[in-house]
């Protein structure tokens, strides 16, 4: 698949996977006119890229993860530090849910002075 259809199948910009070749994440073949040529797996591989940024991963980290993604081989090193990742992310996951929880007491307060007209109670 060409680029476009890459970008349209992630909903992840042209510009964006230019710069996933850029920093060694995506590869593609080139036809003779130099037009990117992608292979099926490059729309899961997308997908992970942008998890692994998502999740707060930089491009040279994920550089690293890539390899193992793939053939399931690693370092000792590399299962300690994507399990300290993964225990970094945890943590994001318990922040976000201890948040999602105070949003909840706030929408209900405000939910209870609305509906009886009574300004919410400041804390």
């Amino acid at each position: 698949m060409r680029i476009g259809e890459l970008a349209t199948r992630t909903g992840v910009s042209v510009r964006s996977l230019r710069y996933y070749e850029e920093q060694g994440l995506l590869s593609a073949q080139r036809s003779p006119s130099g037009q990117r040529h992608y292979g099926a797996r490059a729309v899961d591989r997308v997908q992970l890229i942008q998890q692994l940024y998502g999740a707060g991963l930089p491009s040279k980290s994920i550089r690293e993860v890539l390899p193992c993604a793939a053939t399931g081989e690693a370092t000792p090193e590399l299962i300690t530090w994507l399990a300290g990742e993964r225990d970094r992310i945890d943590q994001r996951i318990d922040d976000l849910q201890d948040t999602r929880d105070r949003l909840d007491d706030i929408i209900s307060t405000a939910t209870t002075a609305l509906r009886t007209g009574r300004p919410c109670a400041v804390s």
